[in-house]
């Protein structure tokens, strides 16, 4: 006689799928696929950045840029993620996190191309207007829906997102290399704006095929069935729909106008945190780190190959804080991670500025390195990951894409006036300026709190008036 199968158990709202989730000790084979392949978003946000950045200064020369259009032309796609960053959130909260996934792969695709057949500093600034459109939706749902794929004692997996950015701004550096050892001249920086797009549609046609819809999404919705489905395709749970919690029942569709909830207790501190982290890590990024190649100019020299190839040393610092951060994150926790980051950040800016271009040797590559390591060690991963782990599912793309769009001023900032502020005074001089900038971090993680790792409080129990004013409860 057969033994009896295990019966379903019953799924009645979204703190029931969380902790069907949360007490995996892994993910199976199906949910890691899953889960890497919504990673896969992120290394083609950090390829397209990249992307530009790699052959800049042909570019400048065919085009006969100024200045300002540089900034500008850098500039645009963070400026456009801010507003795209709320509204992928906005979208995902309503639809789903599949569809804006997918959106943002053919939005990137369109960008890439138009950037890379381009002749005017028009068409590539609308090029890479709709690459930010791509940056912004992606980053806000994917970070979201990694949350809610993962289990608790892997959270830390969520600050592998920076591992795989320097994995993809080494790799889009070692193509460029290749593309001028093959003698493509001044258009080198057409083919790796170009292979953004090859990348951008491989991951469209894989993100269609495999994608499954967050089941915490879904039972929020009141989609219980669909959730019960989700969770046995990704997990392999044996689940069912059961009836629905009433608290559950009685929540609203979330949009734009529950953005309020963000900004009171018990979210208050989580937002700001987050939101200083992420604007912080990004200015000092996007203001250092993603000029590497200028710097790496400076000091290696004018010859392209001997630059090139030391940006892609100064990545591979961020390849293994990146890499580090997950488990560091998880000994330290976030909060305390990213101000030792800070820290060490601080230090080092104001060292290479001070002592530009009259550093030893040593010491001339050791800081850049250094820096790069310890930003992504600490804050470069953990703005975004304590978004991620800090509210409940229901308004998580909400959250997320919030702080990212006021997170993403940084990099504005970082794009637009380092080079009016270098071209005034000096690429050293503008560095050592910039530490100020990881200080205000260090500043903030030292004065809030928060850490989602340490807090032991589940986002998605706790109990949220949406009908509360917005400054309710401070």
């Amino acid at each position: 006689m057969a033994a009896p199968s295990n019966p379903a158990q019953r799924i009645s709202g979204v703190p029931h799928v969380a902790a069907l989730i949360n007490g995996l000790e892994k993910l199976p084979g199906k949910a890691n696929l899953l889960w890497y392949l919504i990673l896969g978003g992120l290394f083609l946000d950090a390829y397209s950045n990249a992307a530009l950045s790699a052959g800049l200064s042909p570019m400048v020369k065919e085009l006969g840029l100024s200045a300002t259009q540089v900034g500008l032309l850098t500039a645009t796609a963070p400026a456009i993620a801010i507003l795209f960053n709320p509204i992928g959130g906005w979208l995902a909260a309503r639809i789903g996190r599949v569809k804006p996934l997918l959106l943002a792969k053919a939005i990137a695709v369109a960008g890439a191309l138009l950037t890379a057949y381009a002749d005017t500093f028009a068409t590539v600034w609308s090029g890479r207007a709709l690459v930010g459109i791509a940056y912004g939706i992606d980053f806000a749902v994917a970070m979201a829906m990694l949350a809610e794929y993962t289990p608790t004692k892997l959270k830390g997996r969520l600050n592998l997102w920076q591992c795989v950015w320097y994995v993809a701004t080494t790799g889009n550096l070692a193509l460029t290399l290749v593309f001028f050892e093959l003698g493509v001249g001044t258009d080198i920086w057409r083919w790796s704006v170009g292979s953004a797009a090859v990348f951008a549609g491989a991951l469209l046609v894989l993100q269609l095929l495999f994608l499954v819809e967050s089941p915490a999404w879904l039972a929020s919705q009141g989609r219980l069935a669909e959730a019960a489905k989700c969770l046995h395709r990704i997990y392999g749970f044996n689940v069912e729909a059961g009836e629905r919690a009433q608290e559950q029942a009685e929540q609203p569709s979330i949009g734009f106008r529950h953005t309020g909830v963000l900004f009171r207790k018990p979210y208050l501190p989580r937002t700001v945190l987050s939101t200083m982290i992420s604007l912080t890590q990004s200015m000092q990024y996007f203001a250092i780190g993603w000029y590497l190649p200028v710097i790496s100019l400076a000091i290696f020299g004018e010859q392209f190959e001997k630059a090139t190839v030391g940006s892609m040393v100064f990545n591979a610092a961020g390849i293994i804080g990146g890499a580090v951060s997950a488990y560091v994150g998880r000994r330290m926790g976030l909060r305390l991670s990213s101000a030792v980051g800070y820290a060490m950040a601080f230090v080092l800016l104001l060292t290479l500025g001070l002592g530009f271009g009259s550093l030893p040797a040593v010491l001339a590559f050791a800081v850049p390195f250094l820096f790069i390591f310890f930003h992504s060690a600490g804050p470069g991963a953990n703005g975004k990951s304590i978004a991620a782990l800090s509210y409940r599912s229901d308004i998580r793309t909400l959250g997320t894409g919030i702080t990212g769009m006021l997170g993403n001023f940084g990099s504005v900032i970082g794009l637009y006036i380092f080079p009016q502020i270098k071209e005034s005074l000096g690429l050293g001089p503008t560095i050592a300026l910039l530490s100020a900038v990881p200080l205000l971090g260090l500043v903030t993680c030292l004065i809030i709190k928060w850490d989602p790792t340490r807090s032991g409080i589940d986002p998605d129990e706790e109990d949220i008036d949406f009908q509360a004013p917005a400054l309710a409860g401070r």
